[in-house]
């Protein structure tokens, strides 16, 4: 992997980030460096998808990244995922417990 690999995954990951934290109703307050670990982790998870419903770049395995598309598809899944999980923290009165 080099580094243009690495930086068009940061890019990649950013902007399909943002754009999933557009479309996933509700607030999120995330930082830029939280957006990009969103973006990267739902570039993989796209990954794992595409590879397993469609078997492309099966010679590359399971855990590969994806391209714009997959990311975002991935990067709304894992907020939607992340959202559920924190949000069982909370009370009925809002109180963390």
């Amino acid at each position: 992997m080099g580094i243009g690999t690495i930086v068009a995954l940061l890019i990649i990951g950013l902007v399909a980030g943002f754009i999933a934290r557009a479309l996933v109703p509700g607030k999120d307050s995330m930082s830029v460096v939280q957006t990009l670990v969103l973006g990267l982790v739902g570039s993989f998870v796209g990954g794992l998808l595409g590879y397993l419903l469609f078997g492309k770049d099966a010679s590359e395995g399971a855990f590969q990244p994806s391209g714009l598309i997959g990311a975002i598809i991935g990067s709304v899944i894992a907020l939607l995922v992340y959202n559920a999980v924190t949000g069982r923290k909370h009370s009925r009165r809002g109180v963390r417990v």
